[in-house]
């Protein structure tokens, strides 16, 4: 009976540690600001994009880091970016709203973006004011980086 409750305390406290350690992430990477929620879907075929399945997208969180926006994913405990994209090299190829079974894999009020990095078709999915950011982040390139927003 003592060896069965030590067990399931060691169980719940590895749990709490867990929850914890997975808490404090998200706080850290959080901390220098310039976040918004972003659920990513990568490498995304040309037909794909035409008719969804809803399948494929990852919940996470990007971070703003110079000329560079870092994706986390929510559901891990890394403590680096999951992908990193370039300013100079997103290339915003359309918007539009979640159809089909991608309306119940993202958030309710998410928007899909879109875009070409480095020959690699990408989906970002974001609320309307993260998109207002992000595309404004995009237009705010130093002088001489193309810059294609559509």
């Amino acid at each position: 009976m003592a060896l069965a409750l030590v067990l399931c305390g060691t169980f719940v406290a590895l749990v709490l540690l867990a929850l914890f350690v997975f808490g404090l992430r998200r706080r850290l990477i959080q901390r220098s600001g310039g976040t918004f929620d972003c659920s990513l879907r990568w490498d995304v075929p040309k037909d794909e994009s035409e008719d969804p399945s809803g399948k494929g997208w990852s919940y996470g969180v990007a971070r703003y880091s110079g000329d560079r926006v870092e994706w986390f994913r929510v559901f891990s405990y890394a403590p680096r970016p999951r992908r990193m994209l370039d300013r100079e090299a997103v290339e915003v190829l359309q918007r539009r709203t979640p159809r089909g079974e991608e309306e119940l894999a993202l958030l309710s009020d998410a928007l899909v973006l879109t875009c070409l990095l480095r020959g690699t078709r990408v989906e970002l999915a974001m609320s309307e004011d993260a998109l207002t950011g992000f595309l404004a982040w995009l237009e705010a390139a130093p002088p001489g980086q193309r810059v294609n927003v559509a």
